[in-house]
């Protein structure tokens, strides 16, 4: 099978390291009845040694031509191959047909991994963890605190849902093609259904949209067709405070008043 060219509209730098491949897999440290699913797996870099630690793996992929070489190089009950775009695909499913928490991983690609994350954090209650690479700056704002100007939507929605733990930086020269940016590596564990405090989620999502997708504006502006100052100052938030300044606890707060 001819060599494969990394496709730019899919966002393809495959990992070529194999030092940073032996730390991915030793974070992982999986037992070989773990139920784990990989987002894109390429040339393989990271599913070779996961078989060899796996009793069965499953890999989401969007490219026809990589699908094929998977099929044809590892026998259907070591790999299964969902072909398609991971933006759609149901992870619930495989969770759900065998009653166990599913693990994921993968070297995600840098232009759809906000809307990919934001799509996974909806499957968190039969997620068990997750593993990802990602663009430094990604997992800058992730992780970023209240105050700061990396925190923003990403880093509201996912705290809410997750313990978040960078592991480790990546360098450019791990991949191929080379990115122009710094990658990172990251742990995500679902929060316990019980802290998930949020009465209407969508609710709150809403909201944290509203306050961010202005966010230079001060709250009395951006949240105006929500709250009041009055509603805001009656719930210790400053109206003129900026959606940056508020904490996760504080949308939760708020959007719970608004429930």
């Amino acid at each position: 099978m001819s060599a494969h060219v990394a496709r730019k509209r899919f966002g393809q730098n495959f990992l070529v390291d194999q030092q940073v491949v032996a730390d991915i897999v030793a974070e992982l440290a999986v037992q070989r009845a773990d139920l784990l699913v990989e987002i894109g797996p390429g040339l393989g870099a990271l599913t070779e040694p996961l078989l060899r630690r796996l009793d069965h793996l499953h890999v989401v992929e969007i490219d026809r031509d990589i699908v094929a070489r998977l099929q044809q190089r590892h026998p259907a009950d070591r790999l299964t191959v969902h072909a398609g775009d991971a933006l759609n695909f149901d992870f619930g499913t495989l969770a759900g047909a065998t009653g166990r928490r599913l693990r994921v991983v993968g070297n995600l690609p840098y232009n759809i991994s906000t809307p990919l994350l934001f799509h996974l954090a909806s499957f968190g209650r039969c997620v068990r963890d997750m593993h990802f690479m990602l663009q430094r700056e990604v997992v800058e704002r992730m992780v970023a605190d209240p105050g700061s100007g990396d925190f923003g939507r990403l880093s509201v929605m996912l705290q809410y849902r997750f313990v978040i733990e960078p592991l480790f930086e990546v360098p450019p020269e791990a991949f191929s093609p080379a990115p122009r940016v710094h990658s990172a590596m990251v742990r995500l564990i679902p929060r316990p259904p019980e802290e998930l405090s949020a009465a209407d989620e969508k609710g709150f999502a809403t909201l944290v949209s509203l306050a961010f997708g202005q966010r230079r504006k001060m709250l009395r502006n951006s949240l105006k067709s929500l709250v009041d100052d009055g509603q805001l100052a009656a719930l210790g938030v400053s109206p003129t405070a900026r959606a940056e300044e508020l904490s996760v606890a504080d949308y939760l707060r708020l959007a719970n008043s608004l429930k």
